[in-house]
């Protein structure tokens, strides 16, 4: 979630990891050095452990057979955080570290390590992507009906009437979820589970707003006069309206911290409850990459997958840096953030009868639209005159003045130094990417250039003045969809062969179920708001994915995954490419393999599908140890025995490529899931210098579900002196066109 004052405040999960303990006597622990850890056991190899009982009894023997507290049994209870079932074997654990030293001589340790501490990454955006009540993909799949989201974030507020069940189905039979709202009173057919893993004392009533807004995002009900401060007025839906809901609160809001053993527990119980899709708005934090063996999350979810469950996840807001992707498994589809063709446009009107536009939600009384003096806090400091820190705010007279400031700017500073109002510029990383937001005083957020532009007029004038004109929300925008600048971009650190993030979708500006809230200014209530981040990106794509399980209950997580990637967009509603925060076409490590299109992805001919044991040789070409990769996938692993394969082998909707001065051919088999006889012809989009052919150029079906396999070979044919260059790969029939982005590096 992103606020007014920084792109980066969205949520992400960072995870913290804590020191487990051995089944070892004679070892004292100090309670202050205690930690939670992250402890990997052998399965157990003899008897019968099916019960839940006698797994936990295993799990225990590996703690201390010796404490400081008077009771053994209590002390190892209290010690134990979680037992996991499914996601790992293993268990989490409150330890010292000289207790996990003696574990390791325990019969059946693998290892341990302190947890890691994850952060927490509509009334338009259906009509944006196609989405009609009564018509269409939404009729098509039922709005979702019959499938289960399971949203790990910050709770859910029950009561909101983007939560009611009316027109909802009693839950799945399969389901076995737990309701843990009191008398289970918050629970009904639309939110039919809710637990909370970040305290099990506690219900998961949502703290902050974060995890409401996401599960309302993905499967909230129609709510009709939904709107924040009375803009983005309109009907609030979510992507798949008769979706069921499962809450796991794994994460406090306001603290932004979401223990990974946390998160792993509530993993493992979604996938023991039944859920049919899994949205998370969570990963780590910014350079804190970490190999998928190490990385609790990317081992859960591929525990997931293999039940056949399809995982959402945010790419992280730590753009537009490249390298900045989080999340990056190729099991999981990683959402990065774009915006769509609204916007709550305030104007900046200046002296010189020049206007900008830029964006507020504060659109009330109190907006100065009278021409009042600007001013532009100078001092000797040049970092200090962008940011209007306290004291140049008290070194000059602003009082009654529009002040212009950059970003980071707190308004609170601005205000209590009797500014009127404020303009706050976006700084140059940042560029043209704008968030709108509210603060204590009437303001707009403008772009960099804007905000250099009206730098300019100051400096040409000695009595320079401004006022703010209010226009309301504006649909139609053409340059959407664009990249958000916070959204994290690749090339994937841990695994640079597979192009991260996989999809773009709306992140911006988005208005969804809040908690009931007060506006400071205006003292007025609501209970929908309007944030941004690939927090709200990732749950549009988790209800999308479960619009696609509901039309198709027959395809795997990867199938729904490579519909929704080969069937993208790549322009804007004016059919150009794509821009980024500058302007300039995105590249591919922004966008992925493009804008979603939900009702093309209902159709997309042929899919690239992967089974979950077809990861094996590629984890074992990442160099993993064989414990490293069974950790990953469960049961017993050696990649000796294994046909390692490239990273770029694994039959993936989209390639990642370092080119040399060697050829290199890739593989791919595609399934075809559209008319029964088919011929497909491929299309070739090569950048100059680097050949690619295909063979076979054309591939034929004579039926459903049939299997065909092809090749491509790029070749580098000169050296243009470039570091990196993009290409396309499209199979065409008829209506369809199957689109593979390259993304292609010179070494």
């Amino acid at each position: 979630m992103l606020n007014m004052a920084s792109i980066l405040i969205s949520l992400i999960y960072i995870i913290s990891l804590s020191p487990a303990i051995a089944g070892i006597s004679n070892v004292e622990s100090d309670i202050d050095d205690l930690q939670t850890y992250m402890v990997y056991v052998q399965k157990p190899r003899h008897g019968n452990f099916s019960k839940e009982i006698d797994l936990e009894s295993w799990y225990h023997s590996f703690l201390p057979a010796t404490f400081s507290s008077n009771s053994i049994d209590d002390d190892r209870q209290s010690r134990m955080v979680h037992c996991y079932r499914h996601v790992i074997s293993g268990f989490a654990a409150r330890l010292t570290a000289e207790e996990v030293k003696a574990m390791e001589t325990k019969n059946g340790f693998i290892s341990a390590r302190v947890e890691n501490t994850l952060q927490l990454h509509t009334t338009h955006t259906p009509n944006f992507l196609g989405l009609h009540q009564n018509s269409g993909f939404w009729k098509d799949s039922n709005l979702g009906k019959g499938v289960i989201i399971g949203v790990l974030d910050s709770g859910i507020t029950p009561t909101h009437p983007s939560f009611s069940d009316k027109d909802m189905p009693p839950p799945p039979a399969k389901w076995r979820g737990k309701c843990e709202f009191a008398g289970g009173a918050g629970c009904n057919n639309k939110i039919i589970g809710a637990r909370n893993f970040y305290n099990l004392s506690l219900p998961p009533i949502d703290d902050g707003g974060h995890g409401t807004h996401t599960s309302s995002t993905a499967a909230g009900t129609f709510v009709n006069g939904a709107n924040r401060l009375g803009e983005a007025n309109g009907t609030a839906v979510g992507m798949a309206p008769l979706a069921h809901l499962a809450m796991y609160k794994t994460c406090d809001d306001y603290a932004d911290n979401c223990p990974e053993s946390s998160v792993s527990a509530a993993l493992d119980a979604a996938i023991e409850d039944g859920v049919d899709v899994l949205s998370l708005s969570i990963g780590l934090g910014p350079h804190q990459h970490k190999e998928f063996h190490a990385n609790a999350i990317a081992i859960a979810t591929f525990k997931a997958v293999k039940k056949g469950i399809f995982v959402s996840i945010s790419a992280g807001n730590w753009g537009p840096r490249t390298f900045s992707v989080v999340n990056d498994a190729p099991w999981m589809l990683t959402v990065g953030a774009s915006t769509t063709d609204r916007g709550i446009v305030t104007s900046v009107q200046l002296g010189n009868q020049k206007t900008y536009d830029g964006e507020s939600l504060l659109q009330g009384t109190d907006t100065p639209f009278e021409q009042l003096p600007l001013v532009y806090p100078v001092t000797k400091n040049a970092s200090a005159t962008t940011n209007c820190p306290p004291e140049t705010l008290k070194s000059i007279d602003v009082k009654g003045k529009v002040v212009l400031c950059q970003l980071s700017v707190d308004p609170q500073d601005v205000l209590d130094a009797g500014g009127a109002a404020m303009i706050l510029m976006n700084n140059e990383l940042i560029g043209d990417s704008i968030v709108a937001g509210s603060t204590v005083l009437p303001h707009v957020r403008v772009s960099y250039t804007v905000g250099e532009s009206i730098k300019a007029y100051i400096n040409s004038t000695s009595s320079p003045t401004a006022a703010l004109v209010v226009k309301g929300t504006v649909i139609g925008r053409k340059t959407a969809p664009e990249v958000a600048a916070f959204s994290s971009r690749g090339p994937s650190t841990v695994s640079p062969g597979i192009l991260k993030p996989d999809i773009i979708g709306p992140g911006v500006n988005i208005i969804a179920a809040w908690l009931t809230a007060v506006e400071p200014i205006t003292n007025t209530e609501y209970t929908f708001d309007i944030i941004s981040g690939t927090s709200m990106s990732c749950p549009h794509l988790s209800g999308i994915a479960a619009l696609l399980k509901s039309a198709h209950p027959d395809w795997s997580p990867a199938a729904i995954k490579s519909a929704i990637m080969t069937t993208a967009d790549t322009v804007n509603l004016e059919g150009k490419p794509i821009l980024d925060r500058n302007h300039l076409p995105a590249d591919l490590f922004a966008v992925g393999a493009g804008h979603v299109n939900p009702s093309k992805a209902n159709d997309p001919g042929l899919i690239y599908d992967i089974q979950p044991d077809d990861y094996i040789p590629y984890l074992c070409g990442l160099n993993y140890t064989d414990q490293q990769v069974q950790g990953i996938v469960g049961g017993d692993v050696q990649c000796s025995k294994v046909s390692s394969i490239a990273e770029a082998e694994l039959n993936y909707p989209s390639f990642s490529i370092r080119l040399g001065s060697s050829p290199q051919t890739y593989n791919r088999t595609v399934t075809n899931v559209g008319p029964a006889n088919s011929s497909y012809t491929s299309q070739i989009v090569a950048p100059e210098g680097v050949e690619i052919t295909v063979q076979p150029n054309k591939i034929s079906f004579t039926e459903k579900n049939q299997k065909v396999a092809y090749s491509v070979t790029f070749t580098r044919t000169k050296n243009t002196g470039a570091s990196s260059a993009q290409a396309n790969l499209s199979w065409i029939f008829g209506q369809y066109t199957v689109k593979s982005p390259i993304a292609i590096s010179f070494i």
